[in-house]
């Protein structure tokens, strides 16, 4: 049996946030720091969320990129909380799960914290225990997923040993293997063809399965 169940956000709980919307907080961004119709590569560079492309299209606009990307990632959650507030980023009908699961549930999303939390009460996701997300900072964005350091911070203080994470996404399962835990791969309709080059222990087309996956434990 697996001592908990942590989720990714997006694609999981909730779903995906429309990349437009994403490329509209990127252009009101750069309109703050003085920038009128940057380039659309530029946009890409700082949707992809790498810290060398960030790095870059900072020092090519003179920028200080902790202080854009404080900004970028600011307004990229005030403009989700707005998705979510006017229906366009619904969770999906069976969250209800969790409040079935008879051990404790984190949350671990590359989204910001500020918006992890939002999520968490909005939608009143009371059978989660610890939820987290990127803190808006230079050093936050090293430790997106794949790298396993915000699973591991959750297992610990959730205090467990054996956590199942269930993600949408390569980097879900690789930053789940490298923190040395099982995975679920969720197979919801925008990751229905989807190849995983690192395979997850377990696949499952929604979360209703979860409860006996986590009884069982293997």
């Amino acid at each position: 049996m697996y001592d908990a169940v942590i989720f990714d956000n997006d694609g999981v709980l909730t779903y995906l946030t429309e990349i437009d919307v994403l490329e509209r907080a990127i252009e009101t961004t750069f309109g703050e720091f003085g920038v009128a119709d940057p380039p659309a590569e530029d946009i890409e560079a700082l949707h992809h969320l790498t810290i060398d492309d960030l790095e870059a299209v900072a020092d090519s606009y003179g920028f200080d990129p902790a202080a854009f990307w404080r900004r970028r990632d600011r307004n990229a959650a005030l403009a989700q909380q707005a998705e979510i507030r006017a229906g366009r980023k619904p969770a999906f009908d069976d969250v209800d799960v969790l409040d079935g699961l008879d051990v404790p549930v984190g949350v671990v999303s590359n989204n910001q914290a500020e918006l992890v939390a939002y999520v968490v009460d909005y939608y009143g996701l009371d059978a989660v225990d610890v939820a987290i997300g990127r803190q808006p900072t230079l050093s936050g964005l090293r430790t997106k997923k794949p790298d396993p350091s915000m699973i591991e911070t959750v297992r610990s203080r959730l205090g467990v040993d054996e956590p199942l994470y269930v993600g949408d996404s390569q980097s879900d399962i690789v930053a789940a293997d490298r923190a040395g835990i099982d995975s679920a791969f969720v197979r919801r309709s925008h990751r229905r063809d989807a190849e995983l080059s690192t395979p997850a222990t377990h696949e499952i087309e929604d979360l209703r399965g979860l409860p006996e996956l986590v009884e069982a434990g293997e």
